[in-house]
């Protein structure tokens, strides 16, 4: 089943259990996925799919101190919640070592040296996370390692 597809599977069953933070947080995913489709006028693969998940899990995640400072717990928690919805669609995140080690097999795949290759390195790593890690800890991680 495509990923579209279960999003809207899973969208009509909150819908019929009356599971409203569920059909918020799905609804909302399904929007910003079918306003890029009209606005770019293509159809997402998975892949690009999980990428507007990611998008809105990390969206959601910044949000989170600006909550906690304000004092704002039900807010924390129901975001907290969104997040946990979100991050069913998403593959499983990557260990740091995990992450360590595919970050080294690409800068030896690309034959990086130093921290003028850095942007050839992300370029091939983007691709194979495909939403198992967060680019920002990537990319710390890349720049540790090309020093």
């Amino acid at each position: 089943m495509l990923l579209k597809e279960k999003l809207f599977h899973d969208l009509k069953e909150a819908m019929k259990t009356k599971e409203t933070l569920k059909k918020n947080t799905i609804q909302s995913v399904r929007t910003a996925v079918l306003q890029f489709e009209k606005d770019n006028q293509v159809e997402l693969a998975d892949d690009e799919v999980l990428g507007i998940i990611a998008g809105q899990v990390k969206k959601r995640k910044a949000a989170l101190p600006d909550f906690e400072k304000s004092g704002r717990q039900e807010l924390v928690e129901e975001l907290n919640q969104e997040i946990a919805i979100l991050e069913q669609y998403l593959p499983e995140q990557l260990s740091e070592e995990a992450l360590v080690g595919l970050i080294q097999s690409v800068i030896d795949e690309v034959g990086a040296t130093s921290m003028k290759d850095m942007g050839k390195v992300m370029s091939a790593l983007t691709s194979k996370l495909q939403g198992r890690a967060d680019n920002r800890i990537a990319s710390q991680l890349v720049k540790k390692l090309l020093a």
